[in-house]
């Protein structure tokens, strides 16, 4: 089969800074040479940032944020939700 999308859950969980980055450059290719659409669920926002044109950050199943890596990982809600408050202090 030839598919054109690719769910993945977590796929750098346990490895290693530099196998994180292996599969981070993998991901890439995967969805720019065969032009697959990637859906990730992951945690590491290093492979997130290195993989993603659109994030979409949830909280409690809930969307709080859409848009490019950038927007989202400075977005207010995103820095309550996965931080907390005194968080949006230290940031300054």
């Amino acid at each position: 089969t030839e598919p054109s999308l690719l769910l993945l859950d977590e796929p750098a969980a346990g490895m290693n800074p530099h196998e994180t980055q292996e599969v981070t450059t993998l991901i890439g290719r995967l969805r720019d040479e065969l032009g697959l659409t990637i859906i990730l669920i992951e945690h590491d926002m290093g492979v997130v940032e290195g993989i993603s044109d659109r994030v979409i950050a949830l909280d409690h199943g809930e969307k709080i944020a859409e848009g490019s890596f950038e927007a989202v990982a400075t977005d207010p809600a995103v820095i309550e939700a996965y931080l907390g408050h005194n968080a949006q202090g230290a940031r300054k």
